[in-house]
């Protein structure tokens, strides 16, 4: 297992979390943002203790947070060694990962664009336009949530519920975005997004399904190197 690399720092004051509406989930996305930029390494035990000092807040809504990064995948609860962050996926885990892509998103693509309504459209441009190379200031982790937001609502639109809940439950974005942080990985993302949208607006189920398989398939290609043997 790798070694625990949170908490600490000269930076620990700046992260301490006023009282607010909210509360649990700021704190969720902090430790899912430390997850995702790698600052808390694969693999790695996670210090409730130490997370509590850092942000300035009691255990509980580490706790509730941390239960709800489970959920997501994010992390797993070990006897003995309390909260660990997932380890990255493996290369089989990952050509699993991208068969299922492979069988269902295209579908829902096709069938998105077929039912595509002004205001999906509209919902899906902005979720692509938010992640443009423009927004100097977005995180990593802000970037995979959009991109997870965006096929989301794509999978919404095709009208099929069981689809929809399919893809949400693998949380594919988070996990393939913790194997490789690189520009080339965003920029490529979102001219493919670009095209995706394009055709789904304009209600092109053909042009929407190929969308995204070519987006599934340069997706795989970008990644496959880094996953772990």
């Amino acid at each position: 297992m790798a070694s625990q690399v949170t908490g600490g720092g000269e930076d620990a004051d700046d992260r301490r979390l006023p009282r607010s509406q909210g509360f649990v989930e700021e704190v969720l996305n902090i430790i899912r943002s430390d997850i995702m930029s790698l600052r808390i390494r694969p693999d790695s035990r996670i210090s409730i203790d130490q997370l509590a000092r850092d942000l300035g807040v009691s255990q509980t809504p580490i706790r509730e947070a941390l239960s709800m990064l489970e959920a997501m995948g994010l992390v797993t609860k070990r006897r003995y060694s309390g909260y660990c962050s997932t380890p990255q996926l493996s290369r089989r885990q990952l050509d699993e990962l991208y068969e299922v892509r492979a069988l269902l998103e295209p579908y829902a693509a096709r069938r998105a664009a077929q039912r595509m309504t002004q205001d999906a459209a509209l919902r899906l441009r902005q979720l692509s336009g938010a992640m443009g190379p423009d927004r100097a200031s977005q995180s990593y982790d802000d970037f995979a949530r959009l991109d997870s937001e965006l096929h989301d609502a794509v999978a919404a639109a095709s009208g099929n519920d069981l689809i929809q809940e399919a893809l949400a439950r693998l949380h594919a974005h988070f996990h393939v975005f913790r194997l490789r942080r690189h520009s080339e990985v965003t920029r490529e993302a979102f001219l493919e997004h670009e095209m995706l949208v394009e055709a789904l607006a304009a209600g092109d189920a053909e042009g929407a399904e190929q969308a995204m398989r070519e987006h599934i398939r340069k997706s795989y290609d970008r990644l496959i190197a880094f996953a772990r043997e």
